[in-house]
C-alpha cells in the first residue's frame, strides 16, 4: 500500500526556494558590465528573497522554522558517517548535514548582497551606498563580490549532490517534494502544515510588480530617448569648451586627460593631431582652465578614475586612445567597426556610448551598432 504522504512545504518556502535558486542563476548569467541593470535587478530580487526566507525562519511554519534544523556539527560529521555505511535515517525535514549546508547558503547570500550592494555604491556611485567609498575600494569589492559567487555556487553544488544522495538512500524523490511540499510519511502521523497561500501570493505579486517596474524604462526606450540606466553626477560644463571643441568632434570632458595631458595638448596647438586651432590668448587661457581644473585626478566617474591610474603609468602620451586601460577596454572590438561608416573612427565615442556627451562613459550604456555598412577611410584618433 502507498505510504500516506504529508504536506511538509508550505507554499511559501517554495516559493522562496525556486524564486531564490532562479535568482542567483539570473545574476549569475548577467554578469557582463553591459548587463548590469538587470544583474542589479536579480540582485535585489535575491536579496528580497532572502531577507523573507530570515524573517520565515522565524515566523513560518513547522519545518520551515529555524529551529526546526538546527543541528550541532557532531550530528552532522554522524550523519556523514551513517551515509558511507549506507545506514543513514530519514528526516522528514532537513538533515543535520543539509540544515548546516542551508546556513550556510544564506549566509552567504547574506554577504553576496551585502558585498554587491557596496560595489554597486563605490563602482557605479548607485543604490543606497552611493559614494560611501572611494573608487579603489570599489575593484576590491568587487573581487570579494565575485569570489563570495564562486563560493556560493561551490555550495550549491554540494547542496545538489546531497539531494541526489538522499534521493537514491531513501527511494524518494526530494524535488519533487520542493514542488508539491509533500512526502511520504513513513512514522508516526504527523498534520498537514499550512499551506499559507495567501502570502505566498503576496511574494509573488510584490517580487513580480518590482521586476515589471524595473524593467520599464528599459523597454520604453527608444532612439530618440535612449535608456541610460546608470546617469553619472552632473559634471562641470563650459560653453566655450563645448562651442571650441564640438565644432570637430565630441567635446570630451576634461576627466577623461589628466591635467598634464591636456597641457600638454593645449600647448602644441600648432599641431593639433595635424591641425592648427588657430586659438587666441584669452580663449586658450579659459579652455586650458577649464581642462586642468576638471581634468582626470578629480575623478568624477569610474571611467576617469581608472584612465587616469593608468595614464600614470605612461605619461606624456596626449591620446585617449593610447591610455592602456582605453586599448585593454576596447580590444575585442574588430577594425571593421572602426572604419564603418556608423562609427567612423576610434575618436567618436558617441557612435557607441549613450552616455558619452554627459562624460560618463558607464559600461551599460554602451551599445554597438549591429548592422555595420563596408568600411571607410578611418580618421585621425584623439
Amino acid at each position: 500500500m502507498k505510504p500516506q504522504a504529508v504536506t511538509v512545504w508550505d507554499l511559501p518556502l517554495r516559493l522562496f526556494h525556486w524564486s531564490w535558486a532562479a535568482a542567483f542563476a539570473a545574476a549569475w548569467l548577467t554578469r557582463g558590465d553591459r548587463w548590469l541593470y538587470f544583474h542589479l535587478l536579480a540582485g535585489y530580487l535575491f536579496g528580497a528573497l532572502l531577507l523573507f526566507r530570515l524573517a520565515w525562519g522565524f515566523t513560518g511554519t513547522r519545518e520551515a522554522r529555524f529551529s526546526a534544523f538546527t543541528y550541532p556539527a557532531r550530528e552532522a560529521r554522524a550523519y556523514l558517517r551513517q551515509i558511507v555505511g549506507g545506514t543513514p535515517p530519514r528526516h522528514l525535514g532537513h538533515n543535520p548535514p543539509g540544515s548546516w549546508a542551508i546556513w550556510l547558503m544564506l549566509m552567504l547570500g547574506l554577504m553576496l548582497f551585502l558585498s554587491g550592494v557596496a560595489t554597486l555604491g563605490t563602482e557605479e556611485r548607485q543604490g543606497p551606498l552611493s559614494g560611501f567609498l572611494d573608487f579603489a575600494w570599489g575593484e576590491r569589492l568587487h573581487e570579494v563580490h565575485e569570489l563570495l559567487a564562486w563560493i556560493l555556487l561551490g555550495v550549491v553544488g554540494l547542496h545538489l549532490l546531497g539531494v541526489a544522495v538522499e534521493s537514491r538512500i531513501h527511494r524518494e524523490n526530494l524535488v519533487a517534494a520542493m514542488i508539491t511540499g509533500r512526502k511520504p510519511l513513513r512514522s508516526k502521523p504527523l498534520p498537514d502544515v499550512p499551506r499559507r497561500g495567501g502570502i505566498a501570493i503576496a511574494l509573488a505579486l510584490g517580487l513580480s510588480s518590482f521586476g515589471m517596474a524595473w524593467s520599464w524604462p528599459w523597454w520604453a526606450a527608444d532612439d530618440a530617448k535612449p535608456f541610460l540606466p546608470f546617469p553619472g553626477p552632473p559634471l562641470t560644463r563650459n560653453e566655450l569648451w563645448d562651442e571650441e571643441c564640438g565644432t570637430c568632434h565630441l567635446a570630451y570632458h576634461p576627466s577623461l586627460l589628466p591635467a598634464n595631458e591636456w597641457k600638454a595638448l593645449f600647448g602644441a596647438q600648432k599641431d593639433h593631431f595635424g591641425e592648427d586651432l588657430a586659438l587666441d590668448a584669452p580663449v586658450l587661457a579659459e579652455l586650458l582652465a577649464h581642462a586642468v581644473t576638471h581634468a582626470a585626478e578629480t575623478a568624477p566617474t569610474e571611467a576617469a578614475w581608472k584612465l587616469y591610474r593608468n595614464a600614470a603609468q605612461e605619461p606624456g602620451s596626449p591620446r585617449i586612445t593610447q591610455n592602456p586601460y582605453w586599448r585593454n577596454k576596447h580590444a575585442s572590438i574588430p577594425e571593421a567597426l572602426w572604419q564603418s561608416p556608423q562609427v567612423h573612427g576610434r575618436y567618436n565615442c558617441d557612435a557607441c556610448h549613450l552616455d558619452a556627451t554627459q562624460g560618463w562613459f558607464a559600461d551599460s550604456a554602451m551599445r554597438l551598432p549591429t548592422d555595420i555598412d563596408q568600411p571607410q577611410s578611418q580618421g585621425e584618433q584623439p
